[in-house]
């Protein structure tokens, strides 16, 4: 069952989302069961991530195996996220300007 996960990582700034885009490679390197990423920062610089997920194993298993360990690697807070079953999923066409 696909999942939406919403991750809120107090004192994960801009420059550490930026160090884990280039070691994690997950836009080229795309994670198993990833359907949908999107993240942005709020007025304090506190990052805030929507991902669709195939399933919470896959995601578990990403964290644990590749993002989790950079986190730990540079020294980074570990995000809070809490995982909901996906009810409905559209990707509309203008998300490819995004990419």
């Amino acid at each position: 069952m696909a999942i939406l996960a919403i991750i809120t990582g107090k004192g994960l700034a801009k420059d550490m989302y930026e160090t884990l885009r280039k070691e994690v490679k997950w836009e080229t390197d795309h994670p198993d069961g990833l359907v949908m990423h999107a993240a942005g920062f709020d007025e304090n610089g506190e990052i805030h991530v929507i991902d669709v997920w195939e399933s919470k194993e896959k995601m578990d298993a990403f964290f644990g195996g590749r993002l989790i360990p950079v986190m730990q690697k540079n020294n980074m807070p570990v995000p809070k996220f809490e995982v909901y079953p996906a009810y409905n999923v559209d990707v509309m066409q203008a998300a490819d300007k995004y990419k």
